[in-house]
């Protein structure tokens, strides 16, 4: 591998920084105030609309579709260092590119497995940042993290499939602006092979009998910026049949496709947000004094910065890897590199993010840092796309398989 980044890469992560530095954090207090007089917090503020123009004129738009037809036709590898400048400030930044999870995923599922039609009605908005869109996959009743378990019934009733089901985590579903759902689901429940059981269907959100019934907290927290994560029922929900997304029964393998862009977006991300709590610790250590000298001279504090900043290295290095053999190799030949970032990330970030909290004391859980909101939304990371356990699971059998 060469460490160095590409002429391409260095011309937009400058562009980016300074767009960060000049519009971004300044706009993060105004969202927040914005956001506590609109009629529903579920609302777009003002300044993110702006945000969203400024980056198009920018050329700073669609940074993570590598398809040049619809975006910057950047490479996993090119892309990673501009992922975690945004992941920097989550809240703001990836929604002000288009390049927020889930309408990401959802945008390369339409590119990629989407037929004309569907593109021209849910893909063209999505990527002019008109619409935004939801996943419904996780259900409550089953452990989701087998896609296989899932219960919502999609049931082909002549020129229609007729939708059952019960969902919650959708994320951005809460959002008025989330236009469309893309359903998984069984059509074919009793088939001999259950990854072929699954499909996935275009579901609008006026659709009668689509009901998004209450917002989900994580942690405490209302994720007012992303959406929400909402619970949404099909309640014997009709669409036409053209709604299918590439083939009955290829749901599952649609998923796998989604999700392995989708684990190391959020772990470039990641990334940016520990770089931003080693900021918030250092500043804090050098401003404040307890016991007669500045925290930034205590040994405890010393070696918290310290081993955050070994272990952002650490990451950033394996995230590097793994996005130069998904360019190189594919998703498939980077399955393992794959699940390792997904494991090592959020849990090291965690740990960071603990400790810059701690560092804060009150201050680190309260509102006027940003540092218990990017936990909360670090340590759902251990649980979404997967929890640590199955790709520890998955992980483990390919070692051991070598010595069978």
């Amino acid at each position: 591998m060469d460490f160095a980044f590409d002429a391409r890469t260095e011309e937009l992560r400058a562009k980016l920084l300074a767009f960060m530095d000049e519009y971004v954090y300044p706009a993060e207090t105004v969202a927040h105030e914005q956001r506590t007089k609109l009629a529903s917090p579920w609302d777009t503020p003002a300044v993110v609309e702006e945000l969203k123009a400024e980056a198009q004129r920018q050329g700073l738009w669609n940074l993570f579709l590598p398809d040049t037809e619809y975006g910057a036709g950047l490479t996993n590898l090119q892309y990673a260092p501009l992922a975690e400048i945004t992941g920097r400030s989550p809240q703001l930044a990836p929604t002000a590119t288009n390049c927020a999870a889930p309408d990401t995923g959802n945008m390369e599922v339409l590119a990629q497995f989407g037929d004309e039609q569907q593109k021209k009605q849910w893909l063209q908005p999505l990527l002019a940042g008109e619409i935004r869109s939801a996943f419904a996959m996780t259900e409550p009743d089953v452990a989701s993290s087998d896609a296989t378990n899932i219960t919502t019934h999609i049931e082909r009733d002549g020129d229609e499939y007729v939708i059952s089901g019960r969902k919650w985590y959708i994320s951005g579903a809460m959002n008025p602006d989330c236009k469309i759902f893309i359903v998984m689901g069984k059509t074919d429940p009793d088939g001999d092979d259950i990854r072929r059981q699954q499909s996935m269907v275009l579901v609008p959100r006026d659709t009668p009998g689509v009901e998004v019934s209450r917002a989900m907290q994580v942690y405490g927290y209302e994720d007012h910026s992303h959406g929400g994560h909402a619970e949404v029922v099909f309640d014997r929900v009709r669409v036409p049949v053209s709604n299918l997304i590439g083939e009955e029964g290829g749901g599952f393998a649609i998923a796998q496709a989604r999700l392995g862009p989708g684990r190391i977006h959020h772990c470039m991300r990641l990334i940016g947000m520990a770089e931003r709590a080693i900021e918030l610790m250092c500043r804090r250590a050098v401003s404040r004094t307890a016991f007669g000298k500045p925290l930034a001279q205590q040994g405890v504090v010393q070696n918290w910065i310290a081993d955050a900043r070994v272990a952002v290295e650490q990451l950033r290095l394996l995230v590097l890897k793994t996005a130069w053999m998904m360019d190189t190799v594919g998703n498939r030949g980077a399955h393992t590199e794959i699940q390792a970032i997904k494991i090592a990330t959020p849990r090291t970030v965690v740990d960071i993010l603990d400790k810059a909290v701690q560092l804060h004391g009150a201050g680190g859980v309260s509102q006027d840092f940003p540092l218990a909101e990017l936990w909360a939304s670090a340590r759902t990371l251990q649980l979404a796309d997967g929890p640590d356990e199955v790709h520890q699971r998955s992980l483990a059998r390919r070692e051991i398989k070598q010595y069978l």
